[in-house]
Formats: structure tokens, C-alpha cells, sequence
């Protein structure tokens, strides 16, 4: 968050160069729909457009069809297939990859001890979110995990007043800190929804071991955590399963991660403190 402030001196300016024009709804359906070609998804996702997401997009279930709905005043020129990536490269395709495996209920998931998709899942979602950016930022992820962090000691206004420094647009503002304090009875008490902790924590995580990490095994694997990849690899169904377009070639690929830790000012050593 330091970083994009000392660049770019405000979020709303590192949005509007980093992230382009807001697009119109035809070139949103358009970028979607060549990225599914990508993926080798078109018609297996239902897509939709709305205003009123508190997300940038949410991939759900509904009528028994996967359905991808994307927020259009997040539906920026050069973000916009990052989160393409966040929900179809990643929640998706290792959705469709978990049905294969024997893991795929949750009594099969007991059986095999499984620890939980997350941190995993929404840490390489959110990676993915920045992969090929040019200046892959964590801002997001950041300001979630530092919003959640403080909302456990102030009010809601006292939150609202206290993420100005970050965010000075105050709808955007309102959505961090609605996003914090969803779930509590009286919110000028503190209190925090802890869930958007996940984002940071799953990146850092990720990031620390990524040398060591089988991506695309990870991938087939479906929705299981890091930790648990050597130990499964030998029980998968490997035959069939999907590993998106941005993941085929893993020297490349890591070379992003690289540049996601640099970019943000992160070191190894860092991370290997920060995470034994």
C-alpha cells in the first residue's frame, strides 16, 4: 500500500493508469467470452453483468449451471482479464479438476484428511488477479487484510475515516469497510468479519514456498491446499483435468511470481520469517 502511495501519490490515480478505462458493456461480453475461448469454456459458464456486487465478480452455482457475474464498475481495460483469470483460471478450472478426484465429497475429503482450500484457493486466485500486470500490486489484497485488521478496534465511521489515507473516493471506501463489518448487530462497536483476511494470507503463503510448489499438479489436484500436494499427487486423477492458459509454461510463470515479490517490495528472507 506504501508502494502505490509513494508511485502513484493516490489509489485513485494508480486505478486510472494502471487499470485503463472502465469498459462498456459490449467489450466486457467480448474480452469474456475470448477468454473462455482460452480456457476452452465457452458454454460451460453462464455469464452476467451487474452493478451491485460489493465483489469485482462472484463465480456461483445457480440452476445447476456454474454463473459468473462481474461487477462493470470494476470492468477496467487492463484489470479486466485478471479477474477473468481470479475466477475462471483459478476457482473454476479447479473446480471442474476436484469432481475428478476421489476427494471431491466431503466425506472424501474427511477420508483423506484433507486440510482446507484455503488460504490455498483465494491466494493463487488473487496472484492470478496480478499476474501479468505490469506493476502487479497487492493493493487489494493489502487493504482488505489492514481494513479487517482495525475494524476488531474501531466503529464504523471511526473505520471509514481511518482507510481515507488509502482510498479517498467514499463509495469505495464505504465497500472496504461494508466488506469489514458485514455480519455485525451494532457496527459503532468494534468488531470484523475476519474472512477477507484469506486474500493476503493465501498470497504470502503461496509466495514464501513458491519454489517448492507443483503448480500445475496443485491445480489438478482441484481444491486442496499446497501442503497437501505430495501426499495426493500419487491418489489423482491426473487423465482430463485442466491447468488454464497463463500456467503451461511454469518458467515462465514463476518468473511473474518473482516479479510480484519484487514489485511489492517483499524479500525471501522476509517471507521465511514472516512464514516458517
Amino acid at each position: 500500500m506504501e508502494c502505490v502511495l509513494r508511485k502513484y501519490e493516490t489509489y485513485e490515480n494508480f486505478e486510472e493508469v494502471t487499470g485503463g478505462n472502465l469498459l462498456p458493456k459490449s467489450q466486457v461480453w467480448a474480452a469474456t467470452r475470448k477468454y473462455l475461448q482460452k480456457e476452452g469454456c465457452v458454454g460451460e459458464v453462464v455469464v452476467s453483468l451487474s452493478d451491485e456486487l460489493l465483489s469485482q465478480a462472484v463465480m456461483m452455482v445457480e440452476r445447476c449451471r456454474p454463473t459468473l457475474t462481474i461487477n462493470l464498475s470494476g470492468a477496467r481495460q487492463h484489470w479486466l482479464e485478471g479477474m477473468l483469470r481470479h475466477e475462471i483460471g483459478t476457482h473454476y478450472l479447479r473446480g471442474v479438476n476436484n469432481s475428478m478426484q476421489p476427494w471431491a465429497t466431503s466425506v472424501g475429503r474427511k477420508q483423506f484428511g484433507l486440510k482446507p482450500a484455503n488460504p490455498t484457493e483465494e491466494g493463487l486466485a488473487s496472484l492470478h488477479s496480478v499476474l501479468l500486470r505490469k506493476q502487479p500490486f497487492l493493493w487489494r489484497a493489502a487493504l482488505l487484510y489492514y481494513t479487517v485488521y482495525h475494524a476488531t478496534n474501531m466503529s464504523f465511521s471511526q473505520l471509514f475515516s481511518h482507510i481515507a489515507r488509502f482510498v479517498q473516493d467514499p463509495a469505495v471506501r464505504w465497500e472496504y469497510c461494508l466488506r469489514a463489518k458485514r455480519g455485525q448487530t451494532d457496527t459503532s462497536k468494534p468488531g470484523c468479519f475476519s474472512k477477507d483476511q484469506v486474500y493476503l494470507d493465501g498470497i504470502l503463503r503461496i509466495l514464501r514456498h513458491r519454489r517448492n510448489i507443483d503448480f500445475k499438479i496443485l491445480t489438478a489436484l482441484g481444491k486442496v491446499s499446497y501442503e497437501d500436494v505430495e501426499r495426493l499427487r500419487h491418489s489423482a486423477v491426473l487423465h482430463g483435468t485442466r491447468i488454464p492458459h497463463f500456467m503451461q509454461d511454469e518458467e515462465r510463470y514463476l518468473q511473474h511470481l518473482d516479479h510480484i515479490v519484487t514489485v511489492n517490495e517483499l524479500s525471501d528472507a522476509e517471507l521465511r520469517e514472516l512464514i516458517p
